[in-house]
């Protein structure tokens, strides 16, 4: 399998000068705001109703939104209940997965020297999300979909 070469970058450009730690420090922010974001799920249990506030669009509409469950599933899967994270919101929990995995490409790139973005989402691929996003939303509406509501 080959790997990617970059292009050297143009001269006068200050990233070629880039230490790694300067290049760690974006994923290295990032992945410690999601660790503190998590522990926070955890002083505050968002299965009591009310402890994170209340979702707007489920108070407006009386139907749950994508995200609607999302805390709960959150805070399901760093008490390790993947189970109750799924029933909670599945969407969730998927779009964690693929972000954790996108993290840590990101940073294992980042170590190796590399000096590239968090996600280059392409427009078919953004289309993919958007779309998936949607069907999932609809899907919590309808008779089918009834397992999938919080």
């Amino acid at each position: 399998m080959s790997q990617a070469v970059l292009p050297p970058p143009p001269p006068g450009d200050t990233r070629a000068d880039r230490s790694r730690a300067d290049l760690l420090r974006a994923p290295l922010l990032v992945g410690g705001a999601g660790a503190l974001a998590l522990g926070a799920l955890n002083l505050r249990d968002p299965h009591a109703s009310g402890s994170w506030g209340f979702c707007p669009f489920l108070l407006l509409t009386g139907e749950p939104c994508p995200a609607c469950g999302g805390l709960r599933a959150m805070n399901d899967l760093t008490r390790g209940d993947v189970a109750g994270a799924l029933l909670s919101n599945a969407a969730a929990v998927v779009f964690v997965a693929v972000m954790g995995v996108a993290w840590v490409v990101w940073t294992v790139r980042r170590s190796r020297g590399q000096d590239v973005p968090w996600i280059r989402l392409s427009r078919p691929w953004f289309i993919v999300v958007a779309a998936s996003m949607l069907a999932f939303a609809i899907l919590r509406w309808t008779p089918w979909g009834q397992g999938l509501q919080p």
